[in-house]
Protein backbone atom coordinates (compact mmCIF):
# COMPACT_ATOMS: atom_id res chain seq x y z
CA UNK A 1 0.00 0.00 0.00
CA UNK A 2 1.60 3.33 -0.79
CA UNK A 3 2.10 5.47 2.28
CA UNK A 4 0.41 8.66 2.39
CA UNK A 5 2.76 9.90 5.04
CA UNK A 6 6.52 9.57 3.71
CA UNK A 7 9.53 9.79 5.21
CA UNK A 8 10.69 13.15 4.32
CA UNK A 9 7.56 14.53 6.08
CA UNK A 10 7.71 13.10 8.96
CA UNK A 11 11.46 13.67 9.78
CA UNK A 12 10.64 17.71 8.00
CA UNK A 13 7.71 17.78 11.03
CA UNK A 14 8.87 15.76 13.98
CA UNK A 15 13.12 15.60 13.73
CA UNK A 16 13.37 19.16 15.98
CA UNK A 17 11.30 17.73 18.68
CA UNK A 18 13.26 14.49 18.56
CA UNK A 19 16.68 16.65 18.60
CA UNK A 20 15.26 19.05 21.80
CA UNK A 21 14.24 15.67 23.44
CA UNK A 22 17.67 14.10 23.55
CA UNK A 23 19.70 17.33 24.33
CA UNK A 24 16.79 17.86 27.47
CA UNK A 25 17.38 14.33 28.55
CA UNK A 26 21.04 15.05 28.45
CA UNK A 27 21.30 18.50 30.30
CA UNK A 28 17.97 17.37 32.57
CA UNK A 29 16.58 21.08 32.02
CA UNK A 30 13.08 21.82 32.19
CA UNK A 31 10.99 21.22 28.78
CA UNK A 32 7.89 19.91 27.25
CA UNK A 33 6.17 20.51 23.69
CA UNK A 34 2.67 19.45 25.46
CA UNK A 35 0.83 22.51 27.73
CA UNK A 36 -0.35 22.06 30.73
CA UNK A 37 -2.64 24.24 30.94
CA UNK A 38 -6.33 24.07 29.22
CA UNK A 39 -5.83 28.05 28.16
CA UNK A 40 -3.94 27.10 25.60
CA UNK A 41 -6.40 24.51 23.97
CA UNK A 42 -8.73 26.64 21.78
CA UNK A 43 -9.72 29.99 22.99
CA UNK A 44 -9.09 29.90 26.90
CA UNK A 45 -9.74 26.36 26.28
CA UNK A 46 -13.22 25.98 26.36
CA UNK A 47 -13.97 25.30 23.09
CA UNK A 48 -11.42 21.93 23.10
CA UNK A 49 -13.05 21.07 26.14
CA UNK A 50 -16.21 21.32 25.03
CA UNK A 51 -15.09 19.49 21.92
CA UNK A 52 -13.11 16.83 23.80
CA UNK A 53 -16.42 15.95 25.97
CA UNK A 54 -18.69 15.85 22.78
CA UNK A 55 -16.26 13.64 21.65
CA UNK A 56 -16.08 11.45 24.50
CA UNK A 57 -19.71 11.18 24.90
CA UNK A 58 -20.33 10.36 21.27
CA UNK A 59 -18.15 7.18 22.10
CA UNK A 60 -20.40 5.93 24.98
CA UNK A 61 -22.85 3.34 24.18
CA UNK A 62 -20.38 2.24 20.60
CA UNK A 63 -18.99 -0.73 19.57
CA UNK A 64 -15.07 0.36 18.66
CA UNK A 65 -13.97 -1.55 15.92
CA UNK A 66 -9.91 -1.53 15.18
CA UNK A 67 -10.02 -3.22 12.66
CA UNK A 68 -7.91 -6.06 13.77
CA UNK A 69 -7.46 -9.64 12.61
CA UNK A 70 -8.73 -12.70 14.80
CA UNK A 71 -11.60 -10.70 16.71
CA UNK A 72 -14.14 -13.29 18.16
CA UNK A 73 -16.09 -11.15 20.28
CA UNK A 74 -17.00 -8.10 21.55
CA UNK A 75 -16.62 -7.27 25.54
CA UNK A 76 -17.01 -4.32 27.86
CA UNK A 77 -18.37 -2.89 31.37
CA UNK A 78 -16.04 -0.01 32.06
CA UNK A 79 -18.24 1.48 34.76
CA UNK A 80 -16.64 5.57 35.64
CA UNK A 81 -15.83 6.05 39.38
CA UNK A 82 -18.09 8.53 38.32
CA UNK A 83 -21.04 6.86 38.08
CA UNK A 84 -21.27 6.38 35.03
CA UNK A 85 -21.54 2.85 32.68
CA UNK A 86 -19.90 3.51 29.24
CA UNK A 87 -20.71 1.00 27.64
CA UNK A 88 -18.01 0.96 25.36
CA UNK A 89 -17.05 -2.65 23.45
CA UNK A 90 -13.84 -3.58 22.51
CA UNK A 91 -12.40 -6.47 20.90
CA UNK A 92 -11.80 -10.31 21.98
CA UNK A 93 -8.92 -11.55 20.14
CA UNK A 94 -8.15 -14.98 18.98
CA UNK A 95 -5.06 -15.03 19.83
CA UNK A 96 -3.68 -17.74 17.66
CA UNK A 97 -4.77 -15.27 14.80
CA UNK A 98 -3.77 -11.71 16.01
CA UNK A 99 -0.41 -12.83 17.57
CA UNK A 100 0.69 -14.34 14.34
CA UNK A 101 -0.48 -11.21 12.19
CA UNK A 102 1.31 -8.72 14.36
CA UNK A 103 4.42 -10.41 13.69
CA UNK A 104 3.85 -9.93 9.70
CA UNK A 105 5.06 -6.30 9.89
CA UNK A 106 7.76 -6.87 11.83
CA UNK A 107 10.44 -7.10 9.41
CA UNK A 108 9.80 -3.76 7.31
CA UNK A 109 9.16 -2.16 10.57
CA UNK A 110 12.63 -3.19 11.36
CA UNK A 111 14.20 -2.19 8.03
CA UNK A 112 12.47 1.20 8.60
CA UNK A 113 15.45 1.85 10.94
CA UNK A 114 15.74 3.98 14.45
CA UNK A 115 15.00 7.78 13.37
CA UNK A 116 12.26 6.59 10.80
CA UNK A 117 10.62 4.37 13.83
CA UNK A 118 11.00 7.57 16.09
CA UNK A 119 9.20 9.77 13.76
CA UNK A 120 6.19 7.62 13.02
CA UNK A 121 6.09 7.18 17.07
CA UNK A 122 6.21 10.97 17.36
CA UNK A 123 3.50 11.44 14.84
CA UNK A 124 1.28 9.23 16.95
CA UNK A 125 1.82 11.44 20.15
CA UNK A 126 0.99 14.58 17.73
CA UNK A 127 -2.32 13.05 17.05
CA UNK A 128 -2.79 12.23 20.45
CA UNK A 129 -2.09 15.61 21.38
CA UNK A 130 -4.80 16.94 19.09
CA UNK A 131 -7.32 15.39 20.90
CA UNK A 132 -5.93 15.80 24.62
CA UNK A 133 -9.74 17.25 25.89
CA UNK A 134 -11.13 14.31 24.83
CA UNK A 135 -8.53 12.16 26.36
CA UNK A 136 -8.94 13.55 29.51
CA UNK A 137 -12.41 12.94 29.83
CA UNK A 138 -11.34 9.04 29.15
CA UNK A 139 -8.91 9.29 31.49
CA UNK A 140 -11.37 10.72 34.35
CA UNK A 141 -14.00 8.29 33.97
CA UNK A 142 -12.04 5.22 34.19
CA UNK A 143 -9.53 6.25 37.05
CA UNK A 144 -11.51 8.88 38.94
CA UNK A 145 -8.92 11.04 38.59
CA UNK A 146 -10.10 15.11 38.66
CA UNK A 147 -10.58 16.65 35.57
CA UNK A 148 -7.42 18.72 35.81
CA UNK A 149 -5.51 15.83 37.25
CA UNK A 150 -6.91 13.67 34.24
CA UNK A 151 -6.03 16.60 31.47
CA UNK A 152 -2.90 17.24 32.78
CA UNK A 153 -1.03 13.71 33.74
CA UNK A 154 -3.70 11.83 31.16
CA UNK A 155 -2.73 14.47 28.25
CA UNK A 156 0.61 16.32 28.53
CA UNK A 157 2.30 14.12 31.38
CA UNK A 158 1.62 11.12 29.45
CA UNK A 159 2.83 12.29 26.28
CA UNK A 160 5.79 13.63 27.69
CA UNK A 161 6.89 10.41 29.17
CA UNK A 162 6.38 8.58 25.55
CA UNK A 163 8.55 11.07 24.06
CA UNK A 164 11.19 10.43 26.54
CA UNK A 165 10.75 6.42 25.86
CA UNK A 166 11.16 7.50 21.78
CA UNK A 167 14.25 9.82 22.63
CA UNK A 168 15.84 7.00 25.14
CA UNK A 169 15.00 4.43 22.39
CA UNK A 170 16.46 6.68 19.82
CA UNK A 171 19.85 7.21 21.17
CA UNK A 172 20.48 3.65 22.31
CA UNK A 173 19.99 2.48 18.76
CA UNK A 174 21.99 5.32 17.17
CA UNK A 175 24.96 4.49 19.68
CA UNK A 176 26.42 1.45 17.72
CA UNK A 177 27.07 3.50 13.94
CA UNK A 178 25.44 1.35 11.02
CA UNK A 179 28.31 0.90 8.72
CA UNK A 180 32.09 0.39 9.70
CA UNK A 181 34.97 -0.49 7.57
CA UNK A 182 37.55 -2.16 9.79
CA UNK A 183 41.24 -2.47 8.78
CA UNK A 184 43.87 -4.59 10.67
CA UNK A 185 47.52 -3.57 10.17
CA UNK A 186 49.31 -6.94 9.89
CA UNK A 187 53.21 -5.77 9.12
CA UNK A 188 54.66 -6.60 5.55
CA UNK A 189 51.42 -8.23 4.47
CA UNK A 190 48.39 -6.22 3.51
CA UNK A 191 45.93 -5.40 6.45
CA UNK A 192 42.73 -7.53 6.91
CA UNK A 193 39.79 -5.69 5.52
CA UNK A 194 36.37 -6.09 6.62
CA UNK A 195 32.99 -3.84 6.10
CA UNK A 196 30.40 -4.26 8.71
CA UNK A 197 26.66 -3.57 9.34
CA UNK A 198 24.86 -3.11 12.27
CA UNK A 199 21.08 -3.27 12.56
CA UNK A 200 19.54 -3.17 15.86
CA UNK A 201 16.69 -5.89 15.54
CA UNK A 202 13.74 -6.31 17.77
CA UNK A 203 12.56 -8.97 20.45
CA UNK A 204 9.58 -10.04 19.33
CA UNK A 205 6.36 -8.74 20.60
CA UNK A 206 5.76 -6.33 23.59
CA UNK A 207 2.98 -6.75 25.74
CA UNK A 208 1.79 -3.67 27.86
CA UNK A 209 -0.25 -4.26 30.84
CA UNK A 210 -2.27 -1.17 31.89
CA UNK A 211 -3.25 0.01 34.98
CA UNK A 212 -6.10 1.19 36.24
CA UNK A 213 -5.06 4.80 38.10
CA UNK A 214 -2.45 6.14 35.22
CA UNK A 215 -3.71 3.82 32.10
CA UNK A 216 -1.70 6.65 29.84
CA UNK A 217 1.09 8.46 32.02
CA UNK A 218 2.28 4.71 33.04
CA UNK A 219 1.84 2.91 29.60
CA UNK A 220 3.10 5.31 27.52
CA UNK A 221 6.69 4.75 28.07
CA UNK A 222 6.73 0.96 27.39
CA UNK A 223 4.60 1.54 24.52
CA UNK A 224 6.71 3.39 22.90
CA UNK A 225 10.04 2.43 24.09
CA UNK A 226 8.95 -0.98 22.64
CA UNK A 227 7.26 0.43 19.18
CA UNK A 228 10.41 2.38 18.65
CA UNK A 229 13.14 -0.31 19.31
CA UNK A 230 11.47 -1.98 16.15
CA UNK A 231 8.82 -4.15 18.49
CA UNK A 232 4.95 -4.82 17.77
CA UNK A 233 2.89 -4.07 20.98
CA UNK A 234 0.07 -5.92 22.21
CA UNK A 235 -2.01 -3.57 24.51
CA UNK A 236 -3.97 -5.47 27.43
CA UNK A 237 -5.49 -2.43 29.52
CA UNK A 238 -6.99 -2.96 33.38
CA UNK A 239 -10.73 -4.04 32.71
CA UNK A 240 -11.19 -0.66 34.51
CA UNK A 241 -9.70 1.75 32.10
CA UNK A 242 -9.49 0.41 28.32
CA UNK A 243 -10.77 3.35 26.88
CA UNK A 244 -7.86 5.53 26.85
CA UNK A 245 -5.33 2.66 25.94
CA UNK A 246 -8.48 1.66 22.88
CA UNK A 247 -7.83 5.21 21.48
CA UNK A 248 -4.42 5.48 21.85
CA UNK A 249 -4.22 1.57 19.42
CA UNK A 250 -6.30 3.17 17.35
CA UNK A 251 -4.76 6.65 16.63
CA UNK A 252 -1.63 4.05 16.48
CA UNK A 253 -2.48 1.65 13.91
CA UNK A 254 -4.15 4.98 11.69
CA UNK A 255 -0.91 6.29 12.02
CA UNK A 256 1.24 3.00 10.99
CA UNK A 257 -1.05 2.22 7.69
CA UNK A 258 -0.39 5.75 6.74
CA UNK A 259 2.86 5.90 6.61
CA UNK A 260 2.86 2.58 4.82
CA UNK A 261 3.62 -0.21 7.90
CA UNK A 262 1.32 -2.93 8.78
CA UNK A 263 -1.29 -1.24 11.38
CA UNK A 264 -1.19 -4.55 12.99
CA UNK A 265 2.24 -3.79 14.52
CA UNK A 266 -0.19 -2.27 17.56
CA UNK A 267 -3.37 -3.90 18.89
CA UNK A 268 -5.40 -3.90 21.66
CA UNK A 269 -6.53 -7.12 23.76
CA UNK A 270 -9.37 -6.77 25.73
CA UNK A 271 -10.59 -9.20 27.88
CA UNK A 272 -14.06 -11.14 29.36
CA UNK A 273 -15.26 -10.64 33.14
CA UNK A 274 -12.77 -12.18 35.30
CA UNK A 275 -10.59 -13.89 32.46
CA UNK A 276 -7.16 -12.94 33.44
CA UNK A 277 -5.93 -12.75 29.83
CA UNK A 278 -3.05 -11.11 31.15
CA UNK A 279 -1.41 -14.42 32.46
CA UNK A 280 -2.00 -16.02 29.48
CA UNK A 281 -0.11 -13.91 27.34
CA UNK A 282 2.42 -13.22 29.89
CA UNK A 283 3.92 -16.39 28.90
CA UNK A 284 3.00 -17.35 25.21
CA UNK A 285 6.77 -17.33 23.68
CA UNK A 286 5.45 -14.66 20.68
CA UNK A 287 5.69 -12.46 23.76
CA UNK A 288 9.35 -10.99 24.35
CA UNK A 289 8.83 -7.94 26.51
CA UNK A 290 6.30 -6.93 29.08
CA UNK A 291 5.34 -3.72 30.73
CA UNK A 292 3.20 -4.01 33.83
CA UNK A 293 1.92 -1.66 36.31
CA UNK A 294 0.05 -2.91 39.40
CA UNK A 295 -0.04 -5.22 42.41
CA UNK A 296 3.24 -6.67 43.94
CA UNK A 297 1.74 -10.31 44.25
CA UNK A 298 1.16 -10.24 40.08
CA UNK A 299 4.65 -8.21 39.42
CA UNK A 300 6.34 -10.99 41.35
CA UNK A 301 4.56 -13.72 39.37
CA UNK A 302 5.39 -11.87 36.29
CA UNK A 303 8.83 -11.81 36.95
CA UNK A 304 9.06 -15.50 38.01
CA UNK A 305 7.17 -17.08 35.20
CA UNK A 306 7.33 -15.20 31.75
CA UNK A 307 10.98 -16.58 31.31
CA UNK A 308 10.96 -15.96 27.73
CA UNK A 309 10.59 -12.51 27.90
CA UNK A 310 12.24 -8.97 29.28
CA UNK A 311 10.33 -8.16 32.01
CA UNK A 312 9.47 -4.71 33.23
CA UNK A 313 7.36 -4.27 36.35
CA UNK A 314 6.34 -1.24 38.74
CA UNK A 315 4.79 -2.75 41.31
CA UNK A 316 4.19 -1.00 44.59
CA UNK A 317 5.73 0.29 47.88
CA UNK A 318 5.58 2.14 51.11
CA UNK A 319 6.87 5.98 50.40
CA UNK A 320 8.07 7.65 53.63
CA UNK A 321 8.76 11.18 54.69
CA UNK A 322 10.69 11.80 57.69
CA UNK A 323 9.86 15.25 59.46
CA UNK A 324 13.07 15.91 61.60
CA UNK A 325 13.11 19.58 61.67
CA UNK A 326 12.75 22.71 59.08
CA UNK A 327 12.68 26.14 58.71
CA UNK A 328 9.48 26.71 56.82
CA UNK A 329 6.77 24.75 59.39
CA UNK A 330 4.02 26.43 57.81
CA UNK A 331 5.24 25.75 53.57
CA UNK A 332 6.44 21.93 55.06
CA UNK A 333 2.77 21.61 56.26
CA UNK A 334 1.06 23.11 52.90
CA UNK A 335 3.47 21.07 50.87
CA UNK A 336 2.70 17.78 52.80
CA UNK A 337 -0.90 18.41 52.90
CA UNK A 338 -1.15 18.70 49.20
CA UNK A 339 0.64 15.59 48.71
CA UNK A 340 -1.61 13.43 51.07
CA UNK A 341 -4.67 14.41 49.40
CA UNK A 342 -3.93 14.90 45.69
CA UNK A 343 -6.26 12.07 43.84
CA UNK A 344 -6.95 11.03 47.57
CA UNK A 345 -3.73 9.05 47.80
CA UNK A 346 -3.87 6.50 44.94
CA UNK A 347 -0.50 7.21 43.44
CA UNK A 348 2.25 4.83 43.89
CA UNK A 349 4.00 7.96 44.84
CA UNK A 350 2.07 9.53 47.62
CA UNK A 351 3.86 9.51 51.01
CA UNK A 352 2.76 6.99 53.18
CA UNK A 353 4.63 6.81 56.69
CA UNK A 354 5.52 9.76 57.86
CA UNK A 355 8.57 9.54 60.39
CA UNK A 356 7.85 12.10 63.61
CA UNK A 357 10.57 11.66 66.76
CA UNK A 358 8.50 11.36 69.37
CA UNK A 359 9.93 14.24 71.51
CA UNK A 360 9.07 16.99 68.63
CA UNK A 361 10.93 18.43 66.03
CA UNK A 362 12.77 22.08 65.50
CA UNK A 363 10.96 25.01 63.59
CA UNK A 364 10.75 28.33 62.67
CA UNK A 365 8.02 28.65 64.89
CA UNK A 366 9.68 27.40 67.80
CA UNK A 367 10.01 23.62 68.84
CA UNK A 368 6.78 21.33 67.80
CA UNK A 369 5.80 18.26 69.64
CA UNK A 370 4.89 15.34 68.45
CA UNK A 371 0.75 15.86 68.81
CA UNK A 372 1.60 19.01 67.48
CA UNK A 373 3.16 18.09 64.35
CA UNK A 374 0.21 15.58 63.91
CA UNK A 375 -2.65 18.06 64.78
CA UNK A 376 -1.16 20.68 62.56
CA UNK A 377 -1.00 18.66 59.72
CA UNK A 378 -4.60 17.33 60.05
CA UNK A 379 -5.39 21.10 60.23
CA UNK A 380 -3.14 21.81 57.28
CA UNK A 381 -5.25 18.86 55.14
CA UNK A 382 -8.54 20.18 56.22
CA UNK A 383 -8.38 23.67 55.32
CA UNK A 384 -7.14 22.39 51.98
CA UNK A 385 -10.18 20.17 51.88
CA UNK A 386 -12.66 22.42 53.75
CA UNK A 387 -14.12 23.36 50.55
CA UNK A 388 -15.75 20.54 48.70
CA UNK A 389 -15.73 22.40 45.40
CA UNK A 390 -11.79 22.59 46.00
CA UNK A 391 -11.92 19.47 47.19
CA UNK A 392 -13.64 17.70 44.30
CA UNK A 393 -11.00 19.13 42.58
CA UNK A 394 -7.97 17.79 44.03
CA UNK A 395 -9.49 14.25 45.57
CA UNK A 396 -11.18 13.27 42.10
CA UNK A 397 -13.15 9.98 42.96
CA UNK A 398 -11.98 6.64 45.07
CA UNK A 399 -10.94 3.95 42.37
CA UNK A 400 -12.75 0.83 43.26
CA UNK A 401 -14.05 -0.63 45.98
CA UNK A 402 -10.91 -2.12 47.69
CA UNK A 403 -9.28 0.83 48.25
CA UNK A 404 -12.42 2.69 50.27
CA UNK A 405 -12.68 -1.04 52.09
CA UNK A 406 -8.65 0.09 53.15
CA UNK A 407 -9.97 3.64 53.81
CA UNK A 408 -12.64 2.46 56.37
CA UNK A 409 -10.07 0.10 58.04
CA UNK A 410 -7.55 2.33 58.61
CA UNK A 411 -9.65 4.35 60.88
CA UNK A 412 -9.22 0.91 63.08
CA UNK A 413 -5.69 0.63 63.64
CA UNK A 414 -4.53 3.49 65.64
CA UNK A 415 -5.49 6.71 67.14
CA UNK A 416 -7.30 9.15 64.05
CA UNK A 417 -5.74 12.37 63.98
CA UNK A 418 -7.78 13.17 61.02
CA UNK A 419 -10.54 11.98 60.26
CA UNK A 420 -12.52 11.11 56.73
CA UNK A 421 -14.83 12.54 55.45
CA UNK A 422 -17.52 11.77 53.02
CA UNK A 423 -17.77 14.85 50.23
CA UNK A 424 -20.38 15.38 47.64
CA UNK A 425 -19.91 15.94 43.75
CA UNK A 426 -22.66 17.92 42.98
CA UNK A 427 -21.88 17.34 38.77
CA UNK A 428 -21.69 13.43 39.86
CA UNK A 429 -23.61 12.11 42.41
CA UNK A 430 -22.57 8.83 42.56
CA UNK A 431 -19.13 9.16 42.83
CA UNK A 432 -17.09 8.15 46.03
CA UNK A 433 -15.11 10.86 47.16
CA UNK A 434 -13.60 11.00 50.70
CA UNK A 435 -10.90 13.07 52.24
CA UNK A 436 -7.76 11.04 53.53
CA UNK A 437 -7.24 9.77 57.04
CA UNK A 438 -3.92 10.16 59.01
CA UNK A 439 -3.68 7.28 62.15
CA UNK A 440 -1.71 8.01 64.69
CA UNK A 441 0.95 4.56 65.41
CA UNK A 442 4.34 4.02 67.27
CA UNK A 443 7.09 2.95 65.75
CA UNK A 444 8.46 0.96 69.01
CA UNK A 445 5.60 -1.08 68.87
CA UNK A 446 5.28 -4.51 67.26
CA UNK A 447 1.53 -4.24 66.61
CA UNK A 448 1.93 -1.03 65.27
CA UNK A 449 5.00 -2.12 63.21
CA UNK A 450 2.52 -4.38 61.14
CA UNK A 451 0.26 -1.29 60.15
CA UNK A 452 2.62 0.85 58.79
CA UNK A 453 5.37 -1.65 56.98
CA UNK A 454 2.71 -2.97 54.89
CA UNK A 455 1.51 -0.84 51.54
CA UNK A 456 -1.93 1.02 51.98
CA UNK A 457 -2.62 1.90 48.80
CA UNK A 458 -5.47 4.75 49.06
CA UNK A 459 -5.94 8.43 51.15
CA UNK A 460 -4.48 6.70 54.07
CA UNK A 461 -1.02 7.54 55.93
CA UNK A 462 0.41 7.08 59.30
CA UNK A 463 2.57 9.86 61.66
CA UNK A 464 4.57 6.89 63.19
CA UNK A 465 6.24 8.13 66.04
CA UNK A 466 9.68 7.19 66.31
CA UNK A 467 12.69 7.62 68.89
CA UNK A 468 15.12 9.77 67.15
CA UNK A 469 16.20 10.60 63.53
CA UNK A 470 18.66 7.40 63.69
CA UNK A 471 15.68 5.75 64.33
CA UNK A 472 14.18 7.20 61.70
CA UNK A 473 16.94 6.54 59.32
CA UNK A 474 16.93 2.95 60.63
CA UNK A 475 12.84 3.00 59.85
CA UNK A 476 13.92 4.34 56.29
CA UNK A 477 16.33 1.70 55.38
CA UNK A 478 14.67 -1.14 56.60
CA UNK A 479 11.53 0.13 54.77
CA UNK A 480 12.74 0.46 51.33
CA UNK A 481 15.18 -2.82 51.61
CA UNK A 482 11.72 -4.87 52.65
CA UNK A 483 8.86 -3.06 50.65
CA UNK A 484 10.61 -0.59 48.66
CA UNK A 485 9.51 2.83 47.83
CA UNK A 486 8.75 4.83 44.68
CA UNK A 487 9.44 8.22 46.92
CA UNK A 488 11.61 9.38 49.95
CA UNK A 489 10.64 12.35 51.51
CA UNK A 490 13.13 14.55 54.28
CA UNK A 491 12.67 17.51 56.10
CA UNK A 492 15.36 18.87 58.06
CA UNK A 493 17.76 21.53 58.67
CA UNK A 494 20.16 18.74 60.59
CA UNK A 495 23.54 18.79 57.92
CA UNK A 496 24.32 15.23 59.18
CA UNK A 497 20.76 13.94 59.53
CA UNK A 498 20.24 15.11 55.41
CA UNK A 499 23.64 12.73 54.97
CA UNK A 500 22.25 9.87 56.60
CA UNK A 501 19.09 10.10 54.48
CA UNK A 502 20.39 10.78 51.55
CA UNK A 503 23.27 7.50 52.41
CA UNK A 504 20.16 5.38 52.96
CA UNK A 505 18.39 6.23 49.50
CA UNK A 506 21.87 6.02 47.43
CA UNK A 507 22.79 2.41 49.09
CA UNK A 508 19.35 1.01 48.77
CA UNK A 509 18.45 2.99 45.39
CA UNK A 510 15.40 5.35 45.62
CA UNK A 511 14.31 8.67 44.95
CA UNK A 512 14.99 11.12 47.62
CA UNK A 513 12.86 15.01 47.99
CA UNK A 514 14.57 17.20 50.67
CA UNK A 515 12.47 19.80 51.94
CA UNK A 516 10.03 20.73 49.73
CA UNK A 517 8.09 23.66 50.93
CA UNK A 518 6.60 24.84 47.74
CA UNK A 519 4.84 24.53 44.05
CA UNK A 520 7.08 20.98 43.80
CA UNK A 521 5.76 17.96 45.50
CA UNK A 522 7.38 14.24 46.24
CA UNK A 523 4.81 12.61 44.38
CA UNK A 524 4.97 14.65 41.25
CA UNK A 525 8.31 13.68 38.54
CA UNK A 526 8.90 15.72 35.91
CA UNK A 527 9.78 13.78 32.49
CA UNK A 528 12.99 14.13 30.81
CA UNK A 529 14.40 15.71 34.21
CA UNK A 530 13.08 13.31 36.99
CA UNK A 531 13.29 9.47 36.97
CA UNK A 532 10.28 7.81 38.23
CA UNK A 533 11.44 5.42 40.72
CA UNK A 534 15.00 3.47 40.26
CA UNK A 535 14.45 -0.13 39.02
CA UNK A 536 16.83 -0.71 42.73
CA UNK A 537 14.25 -1.58 45.33
CA UNK A 538 11.61 -3.78 45.56
CA UNK A 539 8.95 -1.03 44.26
CA UNK A 540 10.02 -1.41 40.97
CA UNK A 541 12.35 -3.33 38.37
CA UNK A 542 12.74 -0.65 36.03
CA UNK A 543 13.28 3.20 36.20
CA UNK A 544 10.78 5.72 33.91
CA UNK A 545 13.18 6.34 31.50
CA UNK A 546 16.26 5.75 31.66
CA UNK A 547 19.04 4.23 29.05
CA UNK A 548 18.50 0.19 30.75
CA UNK A 549 14.29 1.02 30.20
CA UNK A 550 15.04 0.59 26.59
CA UNK A 551 18.30 -0.83 25.91
CA UNK A 552 17.52 -4.59 25.96
CA UNK A 553 14.42 -4.20 24.15
CA UNK A 554 16.41 -4.69 20.77
CA UNK A 555 19.78 -6.35 20.06
CA UNK A 556 22.68 -5.51 17.43
CA UNK A 557 23.13 -7.92 15.30
CA UNK A 558 26.31 -7.49 13.13
CA UNK A 559 27.06 -8.63 9.39
CA UNK A 560 30.48 -8.87 8.07
CA UNK A 561 31.87 -8.77 4.68
CA UNK A 562 35.66 -8.94 3.14
CA UNK A 563 36.27 -5.80 1.75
Amino acid sequence: MAAELTAHQLIDRHRPTLDQALETIRTRAYWSPHPEHPKAYGENGSLDMAAGKAAFDALLGTRLDLGQPGTDDWVGGEVSPYGIELNVEYPHADLDVLLPAMRAGQRAWRDAGAELRAMVCLEILGRIADRTMEFAQAVMHTSGQAFIMAFQAGGPHAQDRGLEAVAYAYAEQVRTPGTAQWSKPQGKRDPLELTKQFTPVPRGIGLVVGCNTFPTWNGYPGLFASLATGNAVLVKPHPRAVLPLALTVRIARDVLAEAGFDPNLVALVAERPGEGIARTLATRPEIRIIDYTGSTAFGDWLEANARQAQVFTEKAGVNTVIVESTDDYKGMLSNLAFSLSLYSGQMCTTPQNLLIPRDGIRTDQGDKSYDEVTADLARAVDGLLGDDARANALLGAIVNPDVKARLEAAAGLGEVALASREVTNPDFPDAVVRTPVIVKLDGAKPDDEAAYTSECFGPVSFAVAVDSATHAVDLLRRSIREKGAMTVGAYTTDAEVERAVQEVCLEEAAQLSLNLTGGVYVNQTAAFSDFHGSGGNPAANAALCDGAFVANRFRVVEVRRQA
